[in-house]
């Protein structure tokens, strides 16, 4: 009987579960999880603010109870203390009733996901304790966030990345005053070109949002009076009734430091099967897997392994530990880190390297913009997209993509990059694929040729 250990079950561990026991149900696979809930779209959470949600229940896709019936034995409210990885055994704590149970495994799957950057700013661990300063991750943090919004006058949000910029938007929309700020000087570096920031900018300044910009956050001062908290950075001040810190992820391994390969931010690495390298040894194990926010992805656009904490690459990698928790038969095809937003009425999506993306990589691309309307304009109504593509001058494959529309669904001109990037194309052949015509839906020439076919021009 093979005895299986999933240390964490969020996306990677609920998924990984499931494909093991669906391939080997006769085994025993113990899943340990600190949280009494599993499977959480903490994605939800900003719409959640806006009352956009019908249900938050119905942002669990899984449960415990589900699991267990698929034969796993659920060790909910457990904190894995110890993991002896080449002496496969761990020890776990059940945090209701401290006692503390030890567990000998055939193979091990490291989902324990990613935790937020936490910096060491003077105040903010007081804020977190107190409550007057928040996290964003997990339902216990939805929660305090939801009830926080019911009574809020003004809030400020830590991080412009997708999930302050949507905690920013829906707050503003439900009439809290709110500030955005961010050390860098553009709200989505990260995720998309400043053609289409600017945009964005411009939209949450015309909803009252104000953008704290090129601002380092210093210190969070909490109120003498048991309320309110001053947010102080290196340009200013901002006194709100809570803060909510976005700044991001890391890989959640300390488990295993010293045990796995890891990146330098702790991103344990893996093979294209998703097995794990036990530190020492030159090849992968056969019985140590990771995935999710605690594993690297292979990144398609640079030919490299990378940390991306998406759920998609989270679920794609957890299927393959149950297909290939045996042996070697399925590759993971690597990610574009495909992504979409709504902020107001903007629509953005994206795939694969932004420009700022290839130069903070140390990758030569070059990028071409366009804007047209995304049908015939004899339709009574249609509107612009601005497509962004990025790509290789000398071998002219494509890197990346970015849309922006006000009402036309771009999130698909992703999608389909997305694939043509992991087919490795080149403009002169995403500009001769064939997409569909028909006047309620695109031009003669949909944007996303059009957008190749001036890569080309230009080149």
């Amino acid at each position: 009987m093979t005895t299986v250990a999933i240390v964490g079950c969020t996306h990677a561990g609920t998924f990984a579960a499931q494909s093991i026991l669906q391939a080997h149900p006769d085994w025993t696979v113990h899943v340990y999880e600190r949280n009494d809930t599993l499977s959480f779209l903490s994605c939800g959470i900003a719409l959640w603010v806006g009352d956009h949600v019908s249900d938050p229940q119905r942002m669990f896709y899984s449960s415990p109870e589900a699991l267990g019936k698929l034969g796993a034995r659920m060790h909910m409210r457990h904190d894995v203390l110890n993991v002896d990885v080449k002496g496969r055994t761990l020890l776990a704590k059940d945090l209701e009733t401290d006692e503390q149970t030890t567990l000998a495994f055939d193979k091990l799957v490291v989902t324990t996901g990613s935790k937020p950057v936490i910096p060491p700013i003077p105040g903010l661990a007081e804020g977190l304790e107190d409550g007057r300063v928040k996290l964003c991750k997990n339902w216990g943090h939805g929660l305090a966030i939801k009830e926080m919004a019911r009574n809020a006058k003004s809030v400020a949000v830590i991080g412009a990345g997708y999930i302050g910029a949507e905690l920013a938007e829906q707050f503003s929309e439900i009439g809290v005053k709110t500030v955005l700020i961010d050390g860098l000087d553009r709200v989505l570096a990260k995720n998309f070109d400043k053609p289409i920031s600017d945009v964005v900018e411009q939209a949450f300044t015309d909803h009252g949002v104000t953008l704290a910009l090129g601002h380092m956050v210093t210190e969070f001062r909490l109120g003498a009076d048991g309320n309110g908290v001053t947010v102080m950075t290196s340009e200013g001040e901002f006194t709100v009734d809570c803060a909510i810190m976005g700044a991001g992820f890391l890989p959640r391994t300390n488990l295993f430091d010293g045990q796995l390969d890891m990146l330098p931010n702790g991103a344990i690495t893996t093979d294209e099967y998703m097995r794990a390298t036990i530190s020492g040894e030159s090849e992968p194990s056969q019985d140590v897997f990771a995935a999710g926010d605690s594993a690297t992805v292979f990144y398609n656009p640079t030919g490299t392994y990378d940390y991306i904490p998406l759920a998609t690459n989270a679920v794609r990698q957890a299927l393959l530990v149950g297909a290939n928790i045996v042996e070697p038969t399925q590759k993971y095809m690597g990610t574009q880190a495909t992504s979409a937003v709504q902020l107001y009425d903007l629509s953005m999506a994206a795939t694969g390297l932004t420009q700022g993306g290839a130069e903070a990589r140390g990758v030569t691309t070059r990028s071409t913009t366009l804007t047209q309307d995304f049908r015939p304009d004899f339709m009574l109504t249609t509107t612009p997209v601005t497509c962004t593509l990025t790509w290789d001058p000398e071998t002219r494959v494509i890197k990346g993509a970015q849309f922006l529309s006000r009402q036309a669904d771009v999130a698909q001109a992703a999608n389909a990059v997305s694939i043509a990037i992991q087919a490795g194309f080149t403009i002169d052949q995403l500009a001769n694929v064939d997409l569909l015509f028909q006047p309620n839906f695109s031009q003669p020439v949909n944007y996303i040729a059009a957008v190749a076919m001036q890569a080309i021009a230009e080149s």
